[in-house]
């Protein structure tokens, strides 16, 4: 009896072990062209063999490196060879012709696989193609079907960045996040490594950067705010340490470019060496987050030495063609007032015209001479689109992050450039409109549906696309302690970035991503990745169809699977009614919806919609909203709520400009109060109205005021929805003019901003 279920047990196990999953190339990124052949492929297994050409030492790594992808997800342990006779194997080549140096070709036929590649960087992208292709859910032998995949980027520049300065993330944390990359076909490390909050690069001429500008007394920090703490917060790389990563990275195709920010964002180097400064101090390094006025002193010779003598061991450490040098956030009072960056802006002849000031000016002319230094190691500039204020100059490529006007004007004027606007590719902001069980975020609600649908070129000239060499995603670590959390911001949106950046814009699809990135989330689990989960979620929209006076309520889930939902603000259960069609929702409802699958239910959907005398009636705007911030004006009376992100799209944003609205209510009815919703984010420069006034006609051309108030302007940071409820003696009316200011002066407290118009954030006006 014994030997009997031994015997048993035996078969089954055997029957396990030899059974194979089958892969799929149905990927993220998505191939350009997979074309399945009629024959049946190969069955992946122990006696395989990876094959790369003898003496070739970069397709040698890429074969280490498959060896240790394909034993981490299967459990197989392939041996290297370099004898092309091999009767089982995946051969690795790098002979393809193609114009695009990182195209691969990947075959399957029913004895090989076989990766050739236009260069060992494309070469490796198909290795990437051919690791995701397995079922990281199963263990052991594979199946590949046979095929034909023909794949070549997008765009040549696809990047990631990390800041290391406000948070400082250790060597392995670094090679780790460069392994996600090379997993999402990213080949660009942007890695910013100098801020007020910390300078993390050893340099040797200057042993106090590390030694004083390393070291801040506060851990967390907060974006333009004084919410800190006084715990003593170090860190920095030792040149050994940063030319060990950029080996690593190399090693899978990526290029790190560093940023050493300049001339703003430099109180790390004041404090360490203070007569770099217009002042002379004293300085310490910043605790806070926002923008500093204290900058290099651009009149200074020593400065300018500095900047030269810090490029030089910058370039000893990092081969790549391009070097970040910043030019963002660089406030010109300090230099308006000092007397030595007066006399250089006299003595470099600049002046004052309608495009930029003379201090604008001297910004351009510190970044060009950094430009020009560069340029004598063979190197290249990338600064952010601030360097265009002050007029661009030859050899810069302008990286454009507050929208995308400045790569659109950077490459109608010749210029190289790369995307990577903050409310598209900043992935500190939240995954969810629902943050109560979320990390920190800051800049919103940014869903990875609105990374996938950006398209880079859409407002480029044809003639000009050329000029658009790439995108890029970014994280700044204000509100990122550590590497989990990086992760858990940056995945799935870098996977909807990556198919921007990579994948032919004309099979871009985000049902069809959506279903592909299911395979790739379970790379996350094998690889114990963190993530957000939130596409899992149900995905509803409440789209107003403002001729019918009603809603469509549409959802969907990114695996399909069922949907129960009810309309009466109780919670669903696994007996709701099944979602199968959009809904028409004409009067007052709470939404709510889940989806319980065998791993457990999702996070709820809710939304609501509150019909009122004004729901859908028609509303005229007196006044123009911000261009980035224009919504249509039945946004403000379609009985949905804003949410919790200025970037909803339910909320129509002024800057330093009032809103003033007139309803028509349709016929003369009695109104006795009006109720107002704005968002409110000071520390992004969001304020709340300064003024509600509300008036009333009958005729729409006769107006009396009913309501008139003044508010005083916060004293400190605040943030959060406010509703503003109006009431007054009741009156007839069918015109209801409703005014919200908005503030033309940011307070002098908010260092930032100060002096500056500020954005009014409205939505919904209830007329009751």
């Amino acid at each position: 009896m014994k030997h009997l279920l031994t015997s048993t047990f035996l078969a089954i196990f055997s029957a396990m072990v030899s059974f194979a999953s089958t892969a799929d190339y149905n990927i993220v990124p998505k191939p350009h062209n997979i074309v399945l052949l009629p024959y049946e492929g190969v069955e992946l297994d122990s006696s395989f063999t990876i094959v790369y050409p003898y003496g070739n030492e970069k397709l040698k790594r890429n074969a280490e490196l498959l060896s240790e992808y394909i034993q981490c997800l299967t459990g197989l342990c392939l041996n290297l060879s370099t004898n092309d006779t091999e009767s089982k194997s995946i051969i690795l080549t790098d002979t393809l012709t193609d114009r695009n140096t990182e195209a691969y070709r990947l075959s399957v036929d029913n004895r090989t696989i076989h990766i050739d590649g236009a260069s060992p960087a494309g070469n490796f992208y198909g290795i990437q193609t051919l690791r995701k292709s397995i079922d990281a859910n199963n263990d052991g032998k594979v199946r590949f079907p046979a095929v034909r995949i023909y794949d070549a980027p997008s765009f040549p520049y696809r990047g990631a960045h990390l800041d290391v300065s406000r948070h400082f993330f250790p060597t392995d944390s670094v090679k780790k996040f460069i392994d996600v990359m090379a997993l999402h076909n990213v080949n660009r490390f942007h890695w910013h490594l100098t801020d007020d909050q910390g300078w993390r690069l050893e340099i040797k001429k200057y042993p106090r950067l590390t030694q004083i500008g390393a070291t801040r007394k506060g851990l967390h920090i907060r974006r333009n705010t004084d919410d800190t703490d006084t715990v003593t917060y170090s860190g920095h790389y030792r040149q050994d340490e940063v030319r060990d990563i950029v080996r690593y990275a190399a090693e899978r195709h990526v290029t790190v470019i560093p940023e050493i920010d300049m001339p703003g964002h430099m109180l790390a180097v004041l404090a360490s060496y203070p007569e770099l400064g217009c002042t002379g101090g004293p300085y310490k390094v910043w605790t806070r987050g926002g923008v500093s006025d204290d900058v290099l002193c651009a009149g200074n010779d020593a400065a300018i030495r500095f900047i030269d003598d810090v490029l030089a061991e910058v370039v000893e450490l990092f081969p790549s063609e391009y070097i970040h040098i910043g030019g963002d956030e660089c406030p010109t009072v300090r230099w308006k007032e000092c007397a030595r960056c007066q006399e250089r802006i006299r003595q470099a002849g600049l002046d004052n015209d309608s495009l930029s000031t003379a201090e604008q000016k001297l910004q351009n002319y510190v970044m060009a001479h950094a430009s020009a230094t560069l340029a004598s190691y063979g190197r290249r500039m990338i600064g952010w689109d601030e360097i265009i204020d002050g007029g661009l100059f030859p050899g810069c490529t302008v990286m454009s992050w507050r929208g995308t006007e400045g790569a659109v004007k950077a490459a109608a004027m010749g210029h190289d450039a790369i995307l990577t606007p903050a409310t598209i590719c900043y992935f500190t902001a939240s995954q969810t409109e629902d943050r109560k069980n979320e990390p920190y975020a800051v800049g919103g609600f940014l869903p990875v549906r609105k990374v996938y649908e950006f398209e880079p070129t859409s407002e480029v000239d044809p003639k000009a696309q050329q000029h658009i060499i790439g995108t890029q995603s970014c994280l700044w670590s204000e509100s990122l302690l550590d590497l989990p959390q990086a992760l858990y911001q940056s995945l799935p949106r870098m996977a909807a970035l990556a198919e921007v950046q990579w994948s032919d814009p004309a099979q871009k699809d985000y049902g069809n991503f959506a279903a592909r990135l299911t395979g790739l989330c379970n790379h996350y689990r094998r690889l114990g990745l963190p993530f957000g989960t939130h596409i899992f979620d149900v995905q509803g929209s409440l789209e107003a169809d403002s001729a019918g006076g009603s809603l469509m309520l549409t959802m969907h889930t990114a695996d399909n699977h069922p949907i129960r939902f009810t309309l009466d603000g109780t919670m669903p259960t696994p007996q709701s009614p099944v979602y199968d069609s959009p809904l028409t929702i004409d009067r007052s409802t709470v939404v709510n919806a889940r989806v319980f699958r065998p791993s457990g239910q999702s996070r709820l959907y809710t939304d609501s919609v509150t019909f009122g005398k004004s729901t859908f009636r028609h509303i005229d705007l007196l006044t123009s909203p911000a261009r980035k911030y224009t919504v249509p004006p039945m946004t403000l009376v379609d009985g949905l709520f804003g949410g919790n992100g200025f970037d909803t799209g339910r909320w129509m944003g002024f800057e330093g400009t009032p809103l003033i609205a007139t309803i028509d209510l349709g016929k003369t009815d009695t109104v006795s109060g009006v109720d107002l919703h704005t968002f409110v984010s000071t520390s992004t420069w969001i304020f709340d109205t300064d003024n509600i006034k509300v008036e009333l006609s009958t005729d729409g051309k006769t107006f009396t005021t009913v309501y008139d108030n003044t508010f005083n302007l916060p004293e400190t940071h605040e943030s959060g929805i406010r509703l503003h409820s109006v009431a007054f003696s009741p009156a007839k009316a069918r015109f209801v003019r409703v005014t919200a200011g908005c503030v033309t002066e940011i307070p002098m407290w908010h260092t930032a901003g100060k002096g500056k118009p500020a954005f009014l954030f409205v939505d919904e006006i209830m007329v009751k």
